[in-house]
């Protein structure tokens, strides 16, 4: 099967919801598999070395998505309320924002992975269960 064919699939085969999720989770496995040491690292130089050895691509990927999501909202056919929007899209900027601090070895990744891991929990439900226990 091409990868053409498999994309085709998955988009019959999943909502849009699903792909969402899907997306951000896989972008927010990498990065908890690599923020621990960065985030951990004491000096700057430490830090800037760990984003050369992959971080910053995993930081670029995840932006990538926040700035899809972003777009998404502008569109007319996004039927989420503007209320929702705002606050999704205001998330986007901060995304976009704590990224080049953690691009330039001044914040750390945790931030980013724990926001990440709310809009996963919310596309999946979760945080009605929370809220109805």
């Amino acid at each position: 099967m091409s990868v053409t064919a498999y994309k085709r699939t998955i988009s019959h085969t999943e909502a849009p919801r699903q792909i969402e999720r899907r997306i951000l989770a896989q972008v927010t496995s990498e990065l908890e598999t690599q923020f621990l040491e960065f985030d951990n690292a004491e000096r700057r130089l430490e830090r800037l070395q760990l984003l050369a050895d992959g971080l910053r691509h995993t930081l670029l990927k995840n932006q990538m998505v926040w700035s899809t999501f972003k777009m998404d909202l502008t569109e007319t056919e996004n039927g989420l309320t503007p209320e929702l929007k705002a606050s999704i899209i205001s998330l986007a900027l901060w995304v976009e924002s704590h990224t080049q601090g953690v691009l330039a070895g001044g914040k750390p990744v945790k931030p980013l992975i724990d926001i990440n891991r709310t809009i996963i929990d919310g596309l999946s439900g979760r945080q009605f269960e929370t809220a109805a226990e």
